[in-house]
């Protein structure tokens, strides 16, 4: 079992897919082919898994400590590994959490609960977190959705949490506002120490990047990981006319990618996978369902536009 000690949550981490059989069993063969593809990519500086695009919402507990075992097993020597904590309440993220780190991960994602939807109060927010980082002492990262669904967190809120738990060293932002982003790098990268803001906004990536973030955590990485890089360092070098040819690439991926509606992403970047050659097939488990052959005829051109199939 490998673990990456005083681990840093920064750079560009891919969020992997998880394949699966005609029966809906995991596919562990095509998963660590996967996995070796992803991590060989240069500028990958971790993965993410047991998130939303390994479909988390619809394994269980067994499953995902399998599928920690086999990321281990296949490339934990290597790379960081983010275990994401998807659960609906604070004991089940605990367990969860106690299970990825004794498992090996490098560092926890931790997923807004269901009940937050109805609204929340700080206390909670700091509660659910506290029973995590009881749990475990790994670095965790906060999933900051959306204000308008109500898992997100105002920004006091937010600031009171990192106050309260000081484990807590970087954001996935998918705040979708750009003003609101753009706060959030200012007021989290300037704290001592600093808590890294990794974008998630791929359907506007480099829009967000250049505001500053010091990472990205996208699940599009699991197909694009090499662009996503390329923009990365681009963007770091201050290279606007290199980091606008690659953005000019990744648009017809995320054009499709994070097209309405939003529950297939993960299942199209499957299809973009097959369409590749990488995955012999793109099942998902219910409730996601096939694509139409249209849509997928819509993710091949994409992938040519974005010169990732011949034309």
């Amino acid at each position: 079992m490998a673990r990456h000690p005083s681990y840093l949550p920064h750079g560009v981490i891919p969020a992997v897919l998880l394949p699966f059989h005609e029966d809906f069993s995991i596919d562990e063969t095509s998963y660590r082919s996967h996995l070796r593809d992803v991590c060989a990519v240069k500028g990958v500086t971790a993965i993410t898994i047991n998130a939303h695009s390994t479909e988390a919402a619809s394994c269980t507990f067994e499953e995902q400590r399998r599928v920690l075992a086999i990321t281990q097993d296949e490339v934990g020597a290597r790379m960081p590994i983010v275990h994401g904590v998807y659960a609906e309440g604070s004991l089940e993220a605990a367990r969860i959490a106690r299970m990825a780190t004794e498992g090996g991960a490098s560092a926890l994602l931790v997923f807004p609960p269901g009940p937050f939807t109805l609204g929340h109060r700080p206390a909670n927010v700091i509660t659910h977190f506290k029973h995590i980082a009881d749990a475990s002492d790994l670095p965790l990262i906060v999933f900051q959705y959306p204000l308008a669904g109500g898992q997100g967190y105002p920004m006091a809120t937010l600031l009171a949490l990192l106050d309260a738990v000081p484990g807590i060293t970087a954001i996935k932002d998918w705040c979708s506002n750009p003003a609101q982003h753009e706060r959030h790098v200012r007021a989290l990268q300037s704290r001592q120490p600093a808590v890294n803001v990794l974008s998630t906004h791929s359907a506007w990536l480099m829009s967000s990047l250049v505001l500053g973030c010091n990472g990205l955590l996208s699940g599009s990485g699991s197909v694009i990981a090499d662009l996503q890089s390329q923009l990365f360092e681009a963007v770091q070098a201050g290279d606007l006319k290199a980091a606008q040819a690659i953005n000019d690439r990744i648009n017809p991926t995320a054009e499709i990618f994070y097209s309405e509606p939003w529950i297939d992403m993960h299942n199209r970047m499957k299809e973009a996978l097959v369409l590749m050659g990488r995955l012999p097939r793109a099942v998902v488990r219910p409730p996601l369902t096939r694509l139409p052959a249209d849509e997928i005829e819509r993710i091949r051109k994409a992938l040519v536009a974005a010169g990732l199939l011949p034309a």
